[in-house]
Formats: structure tokens, C-alpha cells, sequence
């Protein structure tokens, strides 16, 4: 018997925890994992469908993506109606902000840092062995479950709930420091080469550092930006070469996609 889609991750899924294996998901297994998450978290979650709004996320992590060299995924951004600052990869490139993050966003090298960052966790293959390493210790009895209903002709959907509520509680997103910095590093670089100001990493960082206070902001707590981390990723900043224009307004264009969110938040609200 052939098994496809969920069915395969499922199982899949519990023969590498079984076997004790410690190296990522390889890249077909994550494309597949990518597609029925994301799949099953846009069920979901309300994700913003406003055509100029996914025109511009899109294009701004293209415009990324395209200096990230060559990539094994195809990258899809989406736009989450949350108003919680955050951002997170899931598997196979397929990367979600919450407008929350675009309404706190100062200027478009801000927003552009947040994507480059993300795109950092999918390219090192971060999310991959977050994966690997959840199914392999806390959650092997949640998988095996999964897979052994499956097996016996439950509901295929179930797999995918599992998988996507790895997410939902922080295991795929949930980096160590080295991996932070690393992301953080690759951003730097990415940002650099695709003409974004790379300081608006770090000045978004800053901007949520500041406002903490007794509530933590959801990024925050997922991408934990200390005083070290500001300063390592300053540091890569100062050594890249000089001379180069690097752009951190985007003529108004960020303005314009705030208001529609702010517009939209409104009518929801009557």
C-alpha cells in the first residue's frame, strides 16, 4: 500500500521518533508537511484575502527571497488578522505575520526584517529540526496515536491537527540561541543584498523591547530579542560594506496598507 499526504507524515513521523533519529525532515517530507499544515491552519485562522495587502507582503519577501540564492521551497507569505505582534515559519517556506506586526512597523526595513528573519529560520532548516526533535522526546505518543488512527481508517484530517498543533504550541518556533543568531545573521545579509536597510531589524527589536512593560509581545516571547542579540546583530551591521543606498521608506506604500488594515479592523468591529 502507497501511503500519501497526511497518512505518510503520520507515520513517517513515528518511525523517525522510533528510530531515534536526529537529523531534519529531508526536503520532501517538509514540502509535504508545509502544504497540509498550512492547509489546516488557514481553515483555521482568518487570514487577510485584501489583494493589495498580500500584493505587498508578497512582494516584499520576494524581493528577499531572490538574493537567498538558491532554495529548495517556494515561499508563500501570508497575513494573519491578529492584532498579537508576530511573526513564525512554517515548514516548507510558507511564512505568516500578524497584522499586528505590519500595524507596529515603522517603515518598510522594519517589516522587511521581520520576513528576512523568518526566512533565516526555513532556510537553515530551523523549523526542520524543531520537528524532528519534538517528535523525537515530548510528543512521540501524540504522533504515534495519530498515526495508529489513521492506519486502522480514522479520519485523515487528524494528522494534519497533530502536525499543525506542533505549531500552535511553540514546538516548530521555539529556536536556540546559536539558531536565532543565525537567522539573525542571514537576515542581516539578505536584507543587505536585496536593498534593505538592515538596521530595521534591530530597530524593531529596540521598539518592542521598549514597550514590554508588564506584557511581554507574542514575538517577543517566540524570538527572544536580548540586549546581547541587539548587539550581536548591530555588530554585522557596522561590518558590512559602506556606500551602498539601502532603503527605508517605501514612498508611503506601508501607510497605505496600514490604513486598509486599520479600515478593516473597524468594520469588523461595528
Amino acid at each position: 500500500m502507497r501511503f500519501t499526504g497526511p497518512i505518510r507524515l503520520a507515520l513517517g513521523a513515528l518511525l523517525v521518533a522510533l528510530s531515534g533519529a536526529c537529523t531534519p525532515l529531508s526536503v520532501e517530507d517538509e514540502r509535504s508537511l508545509g502544504a497540509d499544515f498550512s492547509r489546516d491552519f488557514e481553515r483555521r485562522t482568518e487570514v487577510v484575502r485584501h489583494p493589495a495587502v498580500t500584493r505587498y507582503v508578497s512582494a516584499i519577501g520576494a524581493r528577499l527571497v531572490a538574493q537567498a540564492g538558491a532554495q529548495p521551497f517556494t515561499y508563500r507569505f501570508k497575513v494573519v488578522a491578529n492584532e498579537d505582534v508576530n511573526a513564525f515559519a512554517a515548514p516548507a517556506g510558507h511564512i505568516y505575520l500578524n497584522t499586528g506586526t505590519i500595524l507596529k512597523a515603522r517603515n518598510v526595513s522594519e517589516l522587511a526584517g521581520v520576513i528576512a528573519h523568518e526566512i533565516g529560520h526555513v532556510a537553515k532548516r530551523h523549523v526542520a529540526h524543531n520537528f524532528n526533535r519534538a517528535i523525537a522526546t515530548n510528543i512521540v505518543r501524540q504522533v504515534g496515536a495519530a498515526a495508529a488512527e489513521i492506519a486502522a481508517g480514522a479520519n485523515a484530517g487528524r494528522a494534519t491537527a497533530v502536525l499543525g498543533g506542533l505549531a500552535a504550541t511553540g514546538y516548530l518556533n521555539t529556536f536556540s540561541r546559536e539558531a536565532e543568531h543565525e537567522a539573525d545573521a542571514f537576515a542581516v545579509g539578505l536584507m543587505y543584498r536585496a536593498g534593505y536597510d538592515p538596521r530595521g531589524l534591530v530597530s524593531f527589536f529596540e521598539t518592542l523591547q521598549g514597550e514590554k512593560g508588564s506584557s511581554v509581545p507574542t514575538f517577543l516571547s517566540s524570538h527572544p530579542a536580548t540586549s546581547g542579540r541587539i548587539a550581536y546583530t548591530r555588530a554585522l551591521i557596522e561590518g558590512l560594506p559602506p556606500g551602498v543606498h539601502l532603503e527605508v521608506e517605501d514612498g508611503g506604500r506601508l501607510r497605505q496598507i496600514q490604513r486598509i488594515l486599520r479600515e478593516a479592523a473597524g468594520e469588523q468591529e461595528r
